[in-house]
């Protein structure tokens, strides 16, 4: 479709009729992209098209905030948000801008160096589920307990893949409504996507040609885009030899579901000032190289069992010295920005301190790691005190304990690197179990210790369990058939980490 001041006339008046046709709020998904500022823009200017004394209905703008955006990008929706509140307001408009982020318990930064799960991959893509899925569905479910039902509108277009052109026509059979499709995920949400005819160059013309609403630059928005552009360039023709900045993705600074973050490296391609940044890509690069991740994760999956293919275990979590050693990176990098990188970011925080709390109990309370390395970490590359009020644990073991548990440890069993994950797993248990009421299942626990810690080595462990499979398999049981096969392991086996949890 050709974008004329006639087709934006007509899809603004579509708008204000859909809006007017009933009581449900209307929820917009806002990522501060293209496509969704297009289609927040597009309904922006509908609404404030109507008289005051029609606009009743609420319309919230979600931005869904992983915590681990790309700084650029994320400053840029920080402040497209504060301006919105405030022409919101001014203009007696019922929008208002949500920021949604992910349980602190339940980041990118807990779960990869708190819990030490792998770093995503295609066949175990734990971050988008937990990231962005969970807080919009239950900021959503929300709404529809209030209201009943809620509309979706979405920047979503069917140009912009195959599959995504399959998905909406699939769905627009199923409309009960004009315009609008059901949600297949939720009930009582249905979904309306203004831009579904579109093209990449569709959207830039519209962007360029009216301005933005809530007094926000969209050159700037297009100037970004540009950047992010390997040669710097951003047709608006549609030219099929040329680079397109619908091309561009912005999103995650740490994804590893792609091989390279080409966005972060052509803005620091392109603009000496972002150079910042390099330290970000050069961590990303550091925890999502496949190579020699093996040996940075336990030989046992993320509860102690053992599993695997053609006579190899498969990995698990990552050690502990692995986690550690994470953490003080990134806390190294958060305070060289903080101090020498731009000043709009001399308070950007990579990693939250409630985050930091969270990492912190995992790893005493549930690891057991009662050398509670997160405040030390902390003021030895801050230099200022961990704040942690809500903290509650007994202090009797520390780190020189610790280490003199270790050193005995060492001299005792030598190259065993389980023994000492035993000794203080099976201490720390027990000096938590300090009352009667506290002792209830103390057994099991202390069972369950021993149990994943008894091996010598990873070969050991090897031998264990292929020697347990025979067994089963001589005596007619259930057994891993994979295991006793010969050949090679595939590199992503970790699909059944999420089940364990």
């Amino acid at each position: 479709m050709a974008i004329n001041k006639e087709t934006i006339t007509g899809l603004m008046e579509t708008i204000q009729n859909l809006y007017l046709s009933d009581d449900i709020p209307w929820m917009i998904g806002y990522s501060g992209g293209k496509d969704s500022t297009a289609a927040l823009q597009l309904v922006w200017m509908s609404i404030e098209g109507l008289p005051i004394e029609q606009r009743k209905k609420t319309i919230y703008v979600m931005n869904t905030d992983t915590l681990v955006e790309s700084p650029v990008v994320s400053k840029w929706v920080e402040r497209s948000l504060e301006a919105m509140r405030t022409a919101a307001s001014e203009k007696h408009l019922p929008i208002i801008p949500e920021r949604l982020i992910p349980d602190y318990n339940n980041t990118f930064w807990v779960n990869l160096i708190g819990r030490g799960y792998p770093f995503p991959r295609m066949k175990y893509r734990w971050c988008t589920d937990r990231l962005k899925i969970q807080p919009v569905n239950n900021f959503i479910r929300n709404k529809i307990a209030e209201h009943g039902e809620v509309i979706l509108v979405l920047g979503t277009r069917k140009a912009e893949s195959s599959r995504r052109n399959q998905t909406m026509t699939n769905l627009e059979k199923k409309r009960v409504r004009e315009l609008l499709s059901p949600n297949p995920t939720l009930a009582n949400e249905l979904v309306f996507s203004p831009l579904e005819a579109w093209t990449d160059d569709d959207v830039w013309v519209f962007l360029m040609q009216y301005k933005n609403p809530w007094g926000y630059s969209n050159m700037e928005l297009l100037t970004m885009y540009k950047g992010a552009t390997a040669d710097n360039e951003c047709p608006l023709m549609v030219d099929k030899d040329l680079p397109s900045c619908g091309k561009s993705r912005f999103g995650c600074w740490v994804c590893t579901m792609v091989e390279k973050d080409k966005s972060m490296e052509a803005m620091i391609a392109n603009d000496e000032e972002k150079e910042w940044m390099i330290p970000l890509l050069e961590f990303r690069n550091k925890f999502g190289n496949e190579e020699g991740d093996r040996e940075r994760r336990s030989f046992r999956r993320m509860h102690g069992n053992l599993q695997g293919n053609y006579r190899q275990l498969f990995h698990g979590p990552y050690k502990k010295e692995v986690r550690e050693e994470w953490l003080r990176d990134l806390l190294q990098i958060q305070k060289n920005i903080n101090e020498e990188g731009p000043e709009e970011f001399s308070d950007l925080e990579l990693i939250r301190i409630p985050e930091l709390q969270a990492i912190r109990r995992i790893w005493v309370l549930e690891k057991h790691e009662f050398d509670d390395a997160v405040p030390r970490i902390y003021y030895e590359v801050t230099g200022n005190e961990f704040e942690d009020p809500s903290w509650i644990c007994a202090e009797d073991f520390g780190k020189e304990e610790w280490d003199i548990l270790q050193s005995v440890c060492q001299k005792l069993y030598g190259d065993q690197e389980l023994a000492f994950e035993m000794m203080y797993s099976l201490i720390d248990i027990e000096r938590n179990a300090v009352g009667m009421n506290q002792r209830k299942g103390i057994l099991d626990n202390l069972e369950k210790v021993i149990s994943r810690t008894f091996y010598q080595n990873e070969d050991d462990a090897t031998q264990y369990y292929m020697d347990k499979m025979n067994r089963k398999k001589d005596y007619g049981g259930k057994y891993n058939e994979k295991f006793l096969s010969y050949g090679n392991r595939p590199l992503e086996e970790e699909t059944d980490e999420e089940s364990e949890e």
